[in-house]
């Protein structure tokens, strides 16, 4: 048992360094992993991101059960750093007029409700572009705002499902098997932070806004990636193949005496200094069965079973060794908590730990850009529910405390709240 790594406090950013996003003001009407994921990657880089919740629960992540501190989740903490929670009942009139208003002071809103919801609101990019020219109107979704499958509700796993995606992943002898983290929704985040950016540089040039969508289906499909190419190009189904690609012998897992590696040894200069310079058996460069790729490919398991009979002749960090001196690609098949107490992670300042009202710090796992003008901002914990309420309307909309009180006793921040105060979590 190696023990959960000790996390240092955040280095803090340079003094007067500028962000990427300065003044780009974010309303963020999302939820779950890709929405959240999107508008964390704004907040991070310096944009001001209001995320707006349902006061009874907010986030269906704040109830999670992976694991939680302070009385949040892990996966809600993991997707929600740098952004300024309020809640608002948009089942109530007032709270809509609100949510309009924060809106036409936007430059970028995203949601990820299902189909018809902002249009039930009248919060859909059509009602208000015409008050915010300039807005960017971020969709995301599992297929689409248009279309006879508009309606359908999806996630991440029913995508990789449909889209083919996961029909590539597993052993050729088992079951399709849907990847570990929601891949789809975490690439779907990417790709909508990359279309907002690119409408931004848009607005620049031609002075409006535009509606945006992102669908975690269209996702799902592109990430098949060369593969689905391939299939397009030759009509040939691929399938699984589990660690090895097109069922590479020299791409894979491999067991040394006391444990795992994966070797990515995929060409013939690479099979030259395996056999050679690692595993010295230079007989299997002048072996018919395997004289290059394709020979090798048709004999996969006699190569394999020798190559692995080699390997366990002798120790992991031997092998390891020899074939770093040789620049043969390897790694170390760790699991999550190998890794995160592993070198590269230590000396690349992975982890850290950030304050939070509740639980004192919390976890935090940096943000995988790095921008060496504008660094992302010093890390702020994800928000409790309704944390900025109160500010936020103040700052933001300048209400004075007679039009906080009359939105509080509309019901406007949830029935828990009344005139007589904004609630435990400091709204």
């Amino acid at each position: 048992m190696i023990g959960r790594p000790a996390l240092p406090e955040r280095t803090p950013r340079p003094d007067g360094a500028p962000t990427a996003l300065d003044g780009l003001l974010v309303v963020d009407f999302t939820r779950v992993v890709a929405g959240p994921a999107c508008t964390q990657t704004l907040a991070d880089f310096g944009a001001e991101v209001i995320k707006i919740e349902n006061p009874e629960g907010g986030d269906d992540t704040r109830a999670y059960e992976h694991a939680e501190i302070g009385g949040e989740s892990a996966a809600f903490l993991s997707l929600n750093r740098g952004k300024r929670g309020i809640t608002l009942d948009l089942a109530v009139p007032e709270a809509r007029a609100v949510a309009r208003e924060l809106m036409t002071k936007a430059d970028v809103v995203v949601e990820n409700f299902s189909s018809g919801v902002m249009v039930k609101f009248g919060l859909d990019y059509e009602s208000v572009a015409p008050t915010n020219p300039r807005l960017i109107y971020c969709s995301i979704s599992a297929y689409g705002r248009k279309g006879p499958f508009a309606a359908r509700p999806g996630f991440d796993p029913i995508t990789q499902a449909e889209s083919g995606f996961m029909s590539l992943n597993g052993f050729p002898d088992g079951p399709a098997v849907r990847t570990g983290p929601p891949i789809v929704d975490i690439a779907t985040g990417m790709a909508a932070c990359n279309a907002i950016l690119l409408a931004l540089i848009a607005r620049d040039r031609l002075g409006r806004g535009q509606h945006v969508e992102v669908a975690l289906f269209d996702m799902a499909m592109s990430m098949t990636g060369f593969y689905g190419m391939a299939y397009l190009i030759n009509g040939n189904n691929p399938g699984r193949f589990g660690n090895s690609p097109n069922g590479s012998p020299t791409v894979g897992v491999y067991e040394a005496s006391d444990g795992p590696l994966y070797m990515a040894c995929a060409n013939d200069r690479l099979f030259r200094r395996l056999v050679i310079e690692v595993l010295d058996r230079p007989d299997l460069l002048t072996n018919p069965d395997f004289i290059d790729r394709k020979a090798r490919a048709a004999n996969k398991e006699k190569l394999r079973a020798t190559i692995a009979s080699v390997f366990a002749t002798d120790r992991l960090e031997n092998w390891m060794a020899k074939m770093k001196k040789a620049n043969v690609p390897v790694g170390y098949l760790r699991t999550v908590e190998q890794g995160f107490n592993a070198p590269e992670a230590r000396e690349r300042h992975r982890l850290s730990r950030i304050p939070h009202p509740t639980a004192g710090t919390v976890p935090n796992i940096e943000p995988p850009l790095s921008l060496g003008m504008t660094p992302a901002v010093d890390a702020v914990a994800a928000p409790l529910l309704g944390q900025h309420t109160r500010e936020v309307l103040r700052r933001t909309l300048g209400y004075d405390d007679a039009r906080l009180a009359a939105l509080a006793e509309a019901g406007v921040f949830g029935k828990q709240v009344s005139s007589t105060g904004f609630g435990p979590r400091g709204q």
